[in-house]
């Protein structure tokens, strides 16, 4: 459950940034260069070196580097470990509005 945590706590952190976020979403059209990625956000390369870094280090993208082009893909798999999280949390929030409902309902409608 800690590793868990801990992998869900990376991909927040990843995708807490505005930019990254942008490089997700791009990366969910298909593998793009650095060097393209980097055209659509208005800083230095070396700059948005750190994001790509941030980003794989959470395991949100991979990269590999043919001669001088370093191309980035999503790995859609760490996306899934945000997904769960969302889904057991809808299933908690579900439950506890069920529970609300029935609460009020029963106090309209006494027996």
């Amino acid at each position: 459950m800690a590793q868990y945590s801990a992998l869900l706590d990376d991909v927040f952190v990843a995708l807490a940034d505005p930019t990254r976020r942008g490089v997700v979403r791009r990366l969910g059209q298909g593998p793009a260069s650095v060097g393209e990625l980097a055209g659509a956000f208005p800083m230095t390369l070396p700059s948005f070196m750190k994001h790509v870094r941030t980003l794989e280090s959470a395991g949100l993208i991979r990269t590999t580097k043919a001669g001088r082009v370093r191309t980035c893909v999503l790995n859609r798999e760490r996306l899934a470990v945000v997904e769960d999280w969302l889904a057991e949390q809808r299933a908690v929030w579900q439950q506890r509005t069920d529970r609300l409902e029935q609460f009020v309902t029963e106090e309209e409608n006494p027996s």
